[in-house]
């Protein structure tokens, strides 16, 4: 203990002057430093290198984008393929598969070979591949890489290895699906028609064997045409030639009848006994109008035609509708006997497939249910019922039901949570749905040894919350909140409401969740906060609202000193801010010109409502307009149960509040939190001559900018289908920080452009959004909080209904625009003229939307009273171009992260004592003491008081996140409330008081013990600060070509580390204490805006982001989950005896009723058909079915793997060289053949006959 003493005497004295840090330890990036090395200090890091390896686990969701729906009868697994090149493989609940094409390509086709354990799919590069599903790991084991013909449509007969594939010029090949080699055997479109023919029939659209007779093939042309092919004479048995295009065409089961569905919504019966014309001719929806015609109808799209042992045939088609009807719907229609039942859908119709009991085609199909295929859902009806209910989907298909705008992640929560949220949100789920069970349940799960409770939380642009439990690489849904019940909702067309009513004012921002205590807070699109409290009762509630001005003067600015050379502070204070006072204003005042103030967006419901069991509001906190200026963004929130206070902050400023007294303790701006600290040197500006003038023209830009961004940004629900997935590709230069942007020069000439939204991102549970308002706040106009009226304890009272409305007219818009979707980031990023400013960083700040300054952006040295090294470290040189200068330099600092817990305020300090740590945009941190009182009837009485702001350390970059370690290196965890229930009935025995944990640096070390440690990290460097010196022990500086977008503490393996995600993609972790690399993987380029707002890191090794709009994929960074990983996914493959067909009898037979079987063997091998012309396709081998090759590239499963390949590359050259070498002996037997014949005819000629 000496020793350890010593050092942290030996770190005080090293430490340069003041409460600045250490910034002089820093480094060359990637190498951390030490300065003194604290040796003494006996912390034993356990984690390694080998501790850590990085892949995708398992991906929830609905499809994005679908295109193809397979279904294999037997295994009853179901294949979903994508316009992206994914393959998604279900089968009951747990068996969830993802599988993906390298190439990317859109998958147009899906066949399983069924109950093979094997699946085939075509994609849009005219490349199949056949996929080995008998491990957890679906892989590739061959594709044949069609050259000169383009796939249209494939065909597998049950129980056959020979594919059939239809091209776009007519053509039907034959692929061994065994070897995945091409058959010698073509049908040539020329040949399938009559010579007579004068006009191409199109592409291929349909092919399948009569069930009478699997030696005879029906094709489908889309022109109209159909052909019976006999494969043994190698010739047309029958053509049809229709006027109308054909779409789909469906056999009987006896296999003398087929259906087909055209583009003008008929569906025509063909008879084989006459194919002259159709047996029948129906309109399912067309009506026959006045003059005798009949109504034009939409395509059917496709048609299947299933018989029952019971009743009527079924005829189920798509599409047909009428096209007068404008509005309607998509429809699957179902034709039973005379009934005619029409589904509506609520998106349109992408595949359907119907499930029948048996896979033999020349049976008694008996259908049993419909798989429907929608562009966002999936839903499956029960056919077996009058009246088709759909089955209640199992997978979690509906996390897209409304635009996901943030996620939040917890790993091992407390255990009896999950159950009660479950039990909680069972009360409210939907009815009507079918009895049975659901049909598709193939596939084998178990839960496996490594699990612990895992709580997924999503945002959503409607204002709902969702918790999902996400324990076992599973995901159902637990519990949905509502927060729009809060408020009153916007009445359409009166006032505000006729604009509020077009956007999402309710959007949720970010969450917050303790779930010891159960506390849970939601940040509001709206600058609102809403918290909630758990309870197992109902209740009669009145939610308690308070209005909080947090508003910063134009005086307060962060602008360079006109000598940018000089390195010291002029005398501390001299420049600091005059706090510019206003008395309070009712909430439904106006300025003498009509400005809007002290009025919040939303207005709160002040009537009693009675509260169902589950999370129930407490308190809602709304930032006002202050003299005509919408309030900014809130950026960064925490809340601690054991405090019972909530902090939150924007560009503007930092406010706190006591939740328990309800009460605002603290309302202040970013620039007073210094005193006498501050770091930078402010100019003092003049104040605006006119600021009503002032308003009325931003609020005139505010209006171009809004409908200029709704044009851009489409995230509402409705408009989702108009997005792609594919970012326009923007060369980026990722060495900006996302606390910068780069204007125009018009921007200060012209008021009425304003730039796109930008911002910094924070790494807590999601980013915050903000929004530039005016050219006042482009131009970096800062205010300090102008009053405190809500200081005083005392809640405001919401308006009335009698109090005077707010007319929406002209410049009064919202300042908040529809709420942007962390699923829906498809957006055309403006790219700048400048040069070198095109950068990634840009497309991440456009997302966001406030203009803030970072020091380590600024071009020129800034004021530090620090040495010449230390300035150099937080200064860095950029050339930028004059035009955009001037906006860099007056710009906002914003709170960016919060973090309550027990510290040192100072470092006199010998006890810890609660604090709130600030970071802000800057890389400043700030540490504020508080005084809470302990005892139970002092905090509901008392007030808590704030002390000054004490340390201020210096960080590159805008600073994420907070966490702290004691001396030996454990994570403290945040103090808390054990959760009780305010609404259980109460006990005179018993009464209610508040049970704290605390946990205390020194709680874990030994009586003696002091200090602790505080882990740091900004966007482009960590520090380790011993604590109470205020000391920096360790730098390790994360990037210097790119930038941090999530940072967090996380436990892992019975240690911490620190995890980092950067914009170029790379995942890494650090050590802890000393910022050892021990991971640095190139996981993920950042390609869109959605993976940087919705990136989450979560203890035990988890991470998860949304990769697409519909998609949740996690991922570990565990060694050990990686290990374990096979025994903890489903299996989709389970040996099942295949059923035997059914025995007709001996008369059936007889007279042809039975199916005529051939050997497809003999027509299609080698020996009959010859082999196919190798440029017509190309065979690619695959990865030969071994799970984890890319993992276990360096082990002796890898050097198999590839050794196999390259033998198979080496038999295919082997091939090659055989044919040429045949080519080669066939030109020299010719030329010999002609040398001979030449010396013959030369031979008996004299000399002079030549």
């Amino acid at each position: 203990m000496k020793k350890f003493r010593k050092v942290l005497d030996g770190l005080t004295t090293s430490s340069p002057g003041g409460t600045m840090g250490s910034p002089s330890c820093g480094s060359a990036a990637g190498t951390p430093t030490a300065a003194p090395t604290p040796r003494d200090i006996d912390v034993q890091e356990t984690l390694v290198s080998e501790n850590f390896q990085l892949c995708k686990t398992v991906r929830h969701g609905f499809t994005y984008q679908p295109t193809a729906l397979a279904f294999d009868p037997v295994q009853k697994i179901l294949a979903i393929g994508s316009r992206s090149g994914g393959v998604r493989i279900l089968g009951r609940p747990g068996v969830d598969c993802y599988c993906q094409h390298e190439s990317g390509a859109a998958v147009l086709q899906l066949q399983f070979l069924i109950n093979e354990g094997a699946l085939v799919t075509a994609c849009a590069d005219d490349t199949l591949h056949l996929w080995n599903l008998r491990q957890r790991r679906p892989a590739v084991l061959h594709s044949l890489k069609f050259n000169r013909e383009r796939i249209t449509f494939c065909h597998l007969p049950f129980q056959s290895k020979w594919l059939y594939v239809g091209t776009e010029r007519g053509n039907t090949h034959i692929v061994n699906i065994e070897s995945f080699i091409l058959s010698g055997y073509v049908i040539m479109w020329n040949k399938a028609i009559e010579l007579s023919t004068k006009t191409h029939p199109g592409p291929v659209v349909h092919l399948s064997d009569s069930p009478k007779d699997e030696g005879k093939l029906l094709i489908g042309f889309e022109g109209g045409t159909i052909v019976q092919w006999d494969l043994r004479a190698k010739k047309a048995d029958f053509r049809i030639y229709y006027d109308e295009a054909i779409h789909s065409v469906s056999w009987h089961h006896e296999g003398k009848q087929f259906m087909c569905s055209h583009s003008d919504g008929s569906l025509t019966l063909w008879n084989l006994r006459n194919t002259t014309k159709p047996f029948q001719v129906t309109f399912p929806h067309g009506k026959i109008q006045k003059d005798g015609r009949k109504e034009s109808c939409k395509p059917i799209l496709k048609v299947e035609y299933k018989t029952s042992r019971n009743s009527e045939p079924f005829v189920i088609f798509s599409g047909g509708l009428s096209y007068d009807k404008a509005g309607r719907r998509p429809a699957l229609t179902i034709m039973h006997g005379k009934a005619i039942t029409v589904l509506e859908m609520d998106y349109p119709i992408v595949e359907f497939m119907v499930l029948c009991d048996t896979p033999y085609i020349n049976e008694i199909q008996e259908p049993y249910a419909v798989v429907v295929l929608l562009e966002k859902d999936l839903i499956v009806v029960d056919l077996t019922q009058s009246n088709f209910p759909v089955f209640e989907n199992p997978y979690p298909m509906d996390i897209h039901e409304s635009p996901v705008t943030c996620t939040a992640y917890f790993a091992d929560c407390p255990p009896d949570i999950i159950p009660i949220l479950y039990s909680i949100g069972a009360k409210h789920k939907k009815t009507g749905y079918s009895q049975k069970e659901w049909p598709i349940a193939g596939g084998t799960w178990t839960l496996g040894s490594h699990t612990y409770p895992e709580i997924i939380i999503t945002g959503h642009a409607d204002g709902s919350i969702k918790f999902w439990d996400a324990s076992a690489f599973t995901l159902q849904m637990l519990y949905k909140l509502k927060t729009s019940k809060v408020f009153e909702k916007p009445k359409l067309g009166e006032g505000r409401g006729a604009d509020l009513g077009e956007e999402d004012p309710f959007a949720v921002q970010m969450v917050s969740w303790c779930p010891h205590s159960r506390i849970f807070c939601v940040v509001g699109i709206s600058a609102h906060i809403i918290l909630y409290r758990f309870s197992k009762y109902d209740a009669n509630t009145q939610t308690v609202s308070l209005e909080v001005r947090l508003q910063c003067e134009p005086e307060d600015i962060i602008t360079p000193s006109e000598n940018e050379n000089n390195p010291c502070f002029s005398e501390p204070g001299s420049h600091s801010p005059q706090p510019h006072h206003q008395y309070p204003v009712s909430p439904g005042s106006r300025t003498p010109d009509g400005a809007k103030d002290s009025t919040p967006f939303l207005k709160v419901k002040d009537k009693t409502v009675r509260v169902p069991p589950g999370y129930q509001s407490d308190l809602v906190i709304q930032l006002l307009w202050v003299d005509g200026e919408p309030p900014q963004q809130i950026t960064s929130l925490d809340i601690n149960s054991a405090y019972g206070l909530l902090a939150f902050g924007n560009c503007n400023g930092l406010a706190v509040v006591d939740y328990i007294q309800k009460t605002v303790i603290l309302c202040i701006s970013t620039v007073d939190l210094y005193g006498a600290t501050d770091p930078y040197q402010r100019l003092t500006r003049s104040p605006r001559r006119n600021r009503q003038s002032t308003s009325e023209h931003c609020m005139r830009g505010l209006s171009n900018f809004y409908s200029d961004s709704k044009k851009r940004i489409r995230t509402s629900y409705q408009s989702l289908t108009e997005l792609t997935d594919n970012q326009q590709s923007i060369d980026m230069e990722r060495s900006k920080s996302p606390t910068s942007v780069h204007y125009p020069t018009s921007l200060h000439n012209d008021p009425r452009i304003l730039p796109e939204p930008v911002a910094s991102l924070r790494a807590s549970h999601c980013s915050p959004v903000f929004y530039l308002l005016d050219n006042d706040h482009v131009n970096g106009h800062c205010t300090s909080p102008t009053s405190q009226p809500c200081s005083a304890g005392k809640p405001r009272i919401p308006m009335g209904p009698e109090g005077p409305r707010l007319t929406r007219r002209g410049p009064g818009r919202p300042p908040f625009r529809k709420a942007q979707s962390a699923a829906c980031m498809e957006i055309s990023l403006p790219v700048s003229h400048t040069e070198g400013h095109a950068s990634r960083r840009a497309m991440l700040q456009q997302l966001h939307g406030v203009t803030m300054y970072s020091h380590d952006e600024h071009h020129s040295t800034a004021s530090y009273c620090w040495n010449e090294r230390e300035s150099r470290e937080n200064s860095f040189s950029r050339s930028r171009s004059s035009s955009v200068s001037s906006i860099d330099r007056d710009t906002k600092e914003a709170i960016t992260t919060l973090q309550f817990g027990e510290s040192y305020g100072r470092k006199s300090d010998a006890l810890p004592t609660p604090c709130l740590w600030v970071g802000t945009s800057l890389g400043v941190v700030i540490l504020i003491p508080l005084s809470i009182p302990m005892d139970h009837e002092e905090r509901m009485e008392d007030p808590v008081t704030v002390g000054p702001s004490g340390a201020v350390q210096m960080l590159k970059g805008s600073v994420l996140r907070f966490a702290f370690l004691d001396c030996n290196g454990a994570l403290i965890q945040s103090p808390y409330e054990i959760w009780r229930d305010q609404n259980a009935p109460e006990d005179p025995d018993r009464p209610r008081r508040r049970k704290l944990v605390h946990f205390s640096p020194s709680s874990s070390q030994d009586a003696f013990g002091e200090g602790h440690l505080t882990v740091v990290c900004s966007e482009r460097q960590a520090k380790v600060f011993l604590m109470p010196s205020q000391s920096c022990l360790f730098v390790h500086n994360i990037t210097e070509s790119s930038f941090v977008l999530r940072a967090d503490v996380v436990s892992l393996c019975n240690s911490v580390c620190l995890a980092c995600f950067c914009a170029n993609g790379h995942v890494m972790t650090l050590s802890l204490p000393s910022l050892r690399p021990l991971m640095d993987v190139n996981y993920l380029p950042l390609t869109d805006m959605r993976i940087a707002r919705t990136f989450c890191f979560t203890n035990e090794g988890q991470a998860l982001y949304l990769s697409s709009p519909t998609e949740i994929q996690r991922i570990t960074y565990s060694q050990e989950m990686c290990d374990n990983l096979q025994e903890m996914l489903g299996e989709l493959f389970t040996p099942i005896e295949t059923p035997e067909a059914q025995n007709r009898g001996f008369l059936k037979g007889f007279f042809g009723g039975n199916a005529h079987t051939f050997d497809r063997e003999e027509l299609f091998g080698e020996a009959a058909a010859g082999k196919a012309s190798r440029s017509l396709a190309q065979h690619i081998p695959g990865q030969g079915g071994v799970e984890g090759m890319k993992v276990a590239a360096s082990g002796v499963v890898g050097d198999l793997a590839r050794a196999r390949i390259a033998l198979d590359e080496r038999g295919q050259r082997l091939g090659e060289l055989e044919e040429r070498t045949t080519l080669m002996m066939t030109s020299a037997e010719t030329f010999s053949k002609h040398a001979h014949e030449l010396m013959l005819k030369c031979k008996d000629k004299k000399w002079y006959q030549f």
